[in-house]
């Protein structure tokens, strides 16, 4: 199968956060493993030594710069227009809160998010677990860490600096945000327990995620997947987070503790250590890597290449959320 996977202008393979990026080439790769062709539509400056790239023009509709070459075409939050013949599907990657049609050959990235939509077409996010290297589940675990763009307020970095204070003598390692915000209005954290490491990525990201005991996730939004989630579990980390979004579909009650009380949260915290990390590991590795995604992703193309639609109806939010966050106490 000659698949294009449309990166938009994204620069390949991804540096730090690049999330979507991040799962857009190990998607590539393991198709290629697979046998198929690939190529990516992306930056000029991607490189790629598994599949081909075609510069992406982002003057121009991403349509318009792909000829028929291709049996199959994965667009990523992105909708091709009507004219569009070579058959298709469209990853969406966040969250719409507004009501309005979308393509009926749209691919959530959760069951929860697919849900939200009406739909029941969705494929969880994989990662190459190869590329995070070998992971130590015995050794010294000395603080638990935050992942996230701290200053987007939903991921409620705020809620977990306050859940892990309340639990004497830990410490918070934040991936992902900086000591002093302005950008948010004047924020500052004051408590030496709180120890902030930037936007971090590569070697440095998966070393500090090796030494923690778990991961502090209280998002007030419906968080429509999130890797750090699967990262931090691959880690041996469970996860104490809020139960919004794909967070119940993702943390079962073996690999994590799920409350919007932030009481809750640091109760659980204390028996961090009634959690398995060897299952937490095993979890992540069985569940949420690349070549799942990339075998569930065919069965995605192959319906499409058939003349059908993934999904019988337009996916259309079935409720706007009104509330700017969701609940936490």
């Amino acid at each position: 199968m000659k698949i294009l996977l449309v990166a938009n202008n994204a620069v390949l393979p991804a540096v730090n956060y690049g999330g979507i990026e991040r799962v857009v080439w190990y998607l590539g790769k393991e198709l290629a493993k697979l046998g198929h062709k690939v190529s990516y539509l992306a930056d000029e400056k991607s490189r790629c030594d598994f599949a081909d790239i075609y510069v992406c023009d982002p003057n121009q509709p991403f349509e318009k710069q792909i000829t028929d070459q291709f049996d199959v075409v994965h667009f990523n939050e992105y909708e091709p227009s009507p004219l569009f013949k070579i058959p298709y599907i469209v990853t969406r990657h966040g969250t719409i809160n507004a009501q309005y049609n979308l393509d009926q050959n749209t691919v959530f990235v959760s069951k929860d998010h697919a849900g939200r939509y009406g739909s029941n077409s969705f494929v969880y996010n994989g990662l190459d677990w190869d590329d995070y290297g070998s992971v130590d589940l015995n050794n010294e675990r000395r603080y638990f860490h935050f992942l996230g763009k701290a200053a987007w307020r939903v991921k409620n970095l705020k809620g977990a600096i306050k859940t892990v204070l309340n639990v004497p003598g830990e410490k918070l390692a934040v991936l992902g945000g900086y000591r002093l915000n302005i950008n948010m209005g004047f924020r500052f954290t004051l408590s030496t327990r709180i120890k902030f490491y930037g936007m971090v990525g590569g070697e440095k990201k998966l070393s500090l995620l090796k030494q923690s005991k778990g991961l502090v996730f209280p998002v007030r939004w419906n968080e429509p997947f999130g890797l750090a989630l699967t990262e931090s579990l691959y880690f041996g980390c469970p996860v104490f987070g809020t139960p919004y979004g794909s967070l119940p579909d993702i943390v079962k009650e073996d690999v994590g503790f799920l409350s919007n009380k932030s009481e809750k949260l640091s109760e659980a915290i204390k028996n961090v250590n009634s959690f398995c990390r060897k299952c937490c590991h095993e979890y992540a590795s069985d569940c949420f890597n690349s070549k799942k995604m990339a075998l569930e992703y065919i069965k995605k193309y192959d319906i499409v290449l058939s003349g059908k639609k993934l999904n019988g109806v337009s996916p259309r939010l079935k409720q706007i959320q009104t509330e700017r966050f969701l609940k936490w106490d």
